[in-house]
């Protein structure tokens, strides 16, 4: 833009009012550079840079004060706010999208004649995955003292650290530098006082700069990921080290290594086709894939954890916190969980899975991905 614009033309570009361009002028929010010999504003390049960030997140839902703090933040160049604002855009699509499969799955459900619980369709209709879990994850889903001392060995003397799809801030390392990266409101908002801060951003637009992170870690969220490669290549690219704990989502640990997706979840198996593999997660960033076996007494309540204490999956509190049930939708959960009560109840499970009580850990498909 080489000639400044007028604020009269600007307000029309940009569809707002000049009575709005003069209040961000008087607040500081977005002062113009110059005035004409006249006394009338006009606005550089770099004016209307500012201006459309203003405008973009004005249209997100933040506030004035909120977005003062954003766009002024010394350290943040015009792609760091296109990454953020992306993120933001994706979230919101994510919405929609939710909004749209849960309309789906309840007309399915009207078409047989049945219908949703109140308490279902208050939980489902347009509710972000995330969002419905996330109130749960205080209870359950917490630092297991094992399998965090993997992941903080594998970040090696890293002392700044991006924890992306962070949570509610489980497995970060006290003794580092943090920064956590969240896509989900309800998620940051569960974070405890004093945690790391914390940035909307989703996985595959991480609002840095190339190598500004010692390492990036991941922990169990991979699998929420609209492109799981395209997130971790995002974290290849700001950080030196990249740390992932996921798992293998290959047939043979769906069908026949867990007794829940074997016996009970059939569905679960339909949940991932099309994912990567293992190998081509691990290929896309050139990591190398340690087993990470669960303990019997796992204190994080991600979905493998209660392998030998089958009881907790009847608990809705514990099921609230693992994803995959709100996946599968409420009918295939109803019957799941009701067998696996009638099977405890009749010692049908013990008979079946007696071997496991012997054992401290199980090999359940989690893996540790290195780069």
């Amino acid at each position: 833009m080489e000639e400044p614009l007028t604020v009269g033309r600007v307000a029309e570009l940009a569809g707002v009012t000049v009575r709005t361009l003069h209040y961000y002028d008087e607040i500081g929010l977005v002062r113009p550079s110059a005035r004409t010999g006249a006394g009338y504003r006009t606005y550089s390049a770099d004016d209307v840079e500012r201006l459309r960030q203003v405008l973009a997140y004005r249209r997100l839902g933040f506030g004035l004060r909120e977005i003062a703090d954003l766009v002024g933040d010394p350290s943040a160049d015009a792609s760091v706010h296109l990454r953020r604002l992306r993120g933001l855009l994706l979230e919101q699509r994510d919405r929609a999208d939710a909004m749209v499969t849960a309309i789906d799955r309840e007309l399915r459900v009207r078409a047989t004649g049945m219908r949703m619980t109140p308490e279902e369709q208050l939980t489902m209709f347009g509710a972000r995955l995330y969002d419905e879990i996330g109130g749960a994850y205080p209870a359950t889903r917490r630092t297991e003292p094992r399998i965090a001392a993997r992941i903080w060995d594998a970040l090696g003397d890293a002392r700044t650290v991006l924890n992306v799809g962070a949570g509610t801030g489980s497995y970060e390392p006290a003794d580092r530098d943090v920064t956590a990266v969240e896509p989900s409101a309800v998620m940051r908002a569960h974070r405890p006082a004093g945690a790391p801060p914390c940035v909307a951003a989703a996985a595959e637009s991480l609002p840095f700069p190339d190598q500004s992170f010692d390492a990036a870690m991941a922990v169990s969220t991979v699998h929420h990921w609209r492109d799981p490669v395209a997130g971790l290549r995002e974290m290849r690219r700001v950080a030196r080290r990249v740390v992932v704990l996921t798992f293998d989502a290959s047939q043979t640990v769906l069908r026949h290594q867990f007794w829940l997706t074997r016996d009970y979840l059939p569905e679960f198996a339909g949940l991932f086709t099309g994912w990567p593999t293992l190998s081509g997660l691990a290929s896309a960033i050139g990591a190398r894939a340690e087993p990470v076996l669960i303990p019997w007494d796992c204190a994080d309540g991600l979905f493998e954890a209660y392998w030998r204490r089958p009881e907790a999956y009847l608990d809705d509190h514990v099921r609230r916190a693992q994803s995959v049930w709100t996946r599968i939708g409420p009918q295939a959960e109803q019957r799941a969980v009701g067998s696996l009560r009638d099977d405890l109840a009749s010692g049908r499970w013990t008979e079946r899975n007696h071997d496991l009580l012997a054992l401290d850990a199980a090999e359940l498909g989690l893996r540790l991905l290195i780069a």
